[in-house]
């Protein structure tokens, strides 16, 4: 049996979106950009600029020289100063990148059956549901990283790093960083990915050809 070729074109689109999607947020997640602090305070001894990510802080001071002196610090697991945004956002980012993996793989399986005449319309037809709800969640997760990191430095919420990072416990400003925008473009894209595959309707016009 062959499956009419033009039934799932609109899917085999929404896996290359899901695609590009899962790999921003994969980026997203591995970038520092997520909050750009400026420490300008004249009562600090040093001045310059922090990333804050979600998984280390970069800071970026001058010295007497004028010349840009970069220090990252790794998190780690017994970290306790990292605020509950920042814990959060890690299991909701790591959440995403799983979701969006096995969203992707069972698209693989429902456009194989689709592409190979597979009679077996339940099946396929719940493979791509089950795919779009995987990806709705993963939007789901990161917009709530998003958000947070959104409310957090329109608050000027400030982060209680050790004294060894060199970094205030508040800004004399932020902003938002690039990861934000990678991050957004990431959820609005699992969402339209996600919305592809469950508009997928089942050819009612299917033939059955046997094999002679």
């Amino acid at each position: 049996m062959i499956l009419p070729i033009t039934s799932a074109n609109r899917q085999v689109a929404g896996f290359a979106v899901a695609t590009v999607a899962w790999i921003l947020s994969s980026i997203s997640m591995g970038l520092v950009e997520w909050r750009v602090w400026y420490m300008d305070n004249p009562s600090l001894s040093y001045s310059g600029i922090a990333m804050v990510g979600m998984w280390r802080v970069c800071v970026y001071h001058h010295d007497n020289n004028s010349s840009k002196v970069k220090m990252c610090h790794q998190y780690t697991y017994y970290d306790t100063f990292l605020p509950p945004d920042i814990r959060v956002s890690q299991h909701l980012l790591l959440s995403t990148n799983i979701l969006g993996l096995f969203g992707r793989a069972l698209v693989i399986l429902a456009l194989k059956n689709v592409y190979l005449g597979i009679l077996q319309k339940n099946v396929t037809y719940n493979l791509f549901v089950i795919s779009g709800i995987l990806n709705i969640t993963a939007s789901g997760c990161v917009s709530i990283a998003v958000l947070w990191n959104y409310y957090s430095i329109t608050n000027m919420e400030g982060i209680d790093f050790t004294p060894y990072f060199h970094v205030p416990f508040k800004p004399s400003s932020q902003e938002f960083g690039s990861a934000t925008l990678v991050a957004t473009l990431a959820a609005f894209l699992f969402l339209l990915s996600g919305t592809t595959f469950l508009s997928y309707s089942f050819p009612p016009d299917i033939q059955v050809h046997p094999d002679v």
